[in-house]
């Protein structure tokens, strides 16, 4: 519209503004101390993210990818062996899976949360199931209780992948924990759009399982606990001090940040309510959500006129994501034609909004306006 600024899903610009003389001040600090890989700037993120989490070891690397991993490598699984995960995700979920010569077996999601289906879990694990991978999507906590109990009882392995849901808690038994240390690993990512982003990419992993930490710290410095001395074969994967520079300061906002992306979301949800044919993101009554991403579903194949018109209007959207993981050419190779119904709907449904730690209230109200002005066009 004449006169009005365009709306971007994020807004980092405004961001660094807002942490300039902190961010800097960290960043000259890290340069002058010249210890560019390893400083102790990555030590010190590690100890901040351990006191932060609750969990006794972080293992920081260089991108959320490496991280899942990273994860997966230090469990000792055999080529063929099964990882679960859900239907409906980003690609590095699987993508890990498939890399390491493991078997990707997907799970429809849930309707409300869009993470995998504790409901379905069960019925797909086989004599050759070692690992459930759950991603706890858009900031929301996939049924860790339910997730736990299965694993449990067919004693495997729980890999959470919350790049999306960093400083979320969970109700877990009876007490609060944050998710990505109620399995035996938590893998997460700094990339510059999640809750805790960095200026670049990188990584932790996170567990209480000594051994498990020790591996993952081996298998990202090429296999060597030792200098010059492999015991396996691993990788390089490391977090630049800058980054850890930088993540120390931001850590420190991460809890405030939140509430900001949860402010944004009561004035969505209050906005759109009621609105036929459009429903804004479920809640597990068990956890808090983030909002990494505000997603909404679209019925009845209005999601692409929708987003033409806010596209129109200035206002950005995101489709995550569009095909669901079963369906992706690069793995068809483990495709069982079986319909993931709920995964697929939501591909043509889901439409992402704009939510960030600088965007207003009255940001908020003009988006809700412009959907409230397609519907009654």
């Amino acid at each position: 519209m004449i006169g009005q600024k365009d709306m971007e899903m994020v807004d980092l610009k405004s961001l660094y503004r807002r942490m300039k003389s902190e961010l800097d001040a960290a960043v000259l600090s890290a340069m002058a101390g010249a210890n560019y890989i390893n400083g102790p700037e990555v030590s010190l993120l590690a100890a901040n993210l351990s006191k932060y989490l609750d969990v006794d070891y972080v293992v920081p690397c260089g991108n959320g990818t490496d991280a899942l991993q990273m994860a997966l490598m230090a469990l000792d699984l055999k080529p063929g062996d099964e990882v679960i995960t859900a239907a409906f995700s980003f690609v590095a979920s699987a993508e890990v899976i498939a890399l390491l010569g493991l078997k990707p077996v997907f799970v429809d999601v849930d309707p409300v949360t869009f993470n995998i289906s504790s409901d379905l879990l069960e019925a797909a694990i086989t004599p050759r199931t070692r690992v459930v991978l759950p991603v706890h999507l858009f900031g929301q906590a996939a049924a860790m209780n339910d997730i736990m109990r299965v694993a449990d009882k067919h004693h495997l392995y729980v890999v959470e992948d919350v790049a999306q849901s960093l400083g979320a808690d969970y109700h877990y038994r009876g007490g609060k924990k944050k998710l990505g240390t109620i399995g035996h690993i938590g893998c997460t990512s700094f990339f510059p759009t999640k809750n805790l982003g960095g200026c670049g990419d990188g990584g932790a992993c996170f567990t209480n399982d000594e051994r498990l930490a020790a591996k993952m710290e081996m298998l990202a410095g090429h296999g060597s606990s030792k200098r010059y001395y492999h015991d396996v074969v691993g990788f390089n994967s490391r977090l630049d001090t800058l980054q850890a520079a930088i993540l120390n300061v931001k850590l420190n906002y991460l809890d405030e940040f939140l509430s900001i992306r949860q402010k944004i979301a009561t004035r969505y949800n209050a906005g759109l309510a009621g609105l036929q044919d459009l429903a804004v993101p479920g809640m597990d009554a068990l956890a808090t959500h983030t909002y990494n991403q505000y997603t909404i579903r679209v019925f009845n194949g209005g999601r692409d006129r929708l987003q033409k018109y806010l596209k129109e209007q200035g206002v950005s959207s995101r489709v995550y994501y569009p095909v669901p993981l079963h369906h992706q050419k690069a793995f068809e190779n483990w495709a069982d034609g079986i319909s993931r119904p709920v995964a697929e709907n939501l591909c043509g449904d889901v439409l992402s909004l704009p939510v960030h730690t600088e965007m207003s209230l009255q940001d908020v109200d003009r988006v809700v306006r412009t959907i409230k002005e397609f519907y009654k066009s």
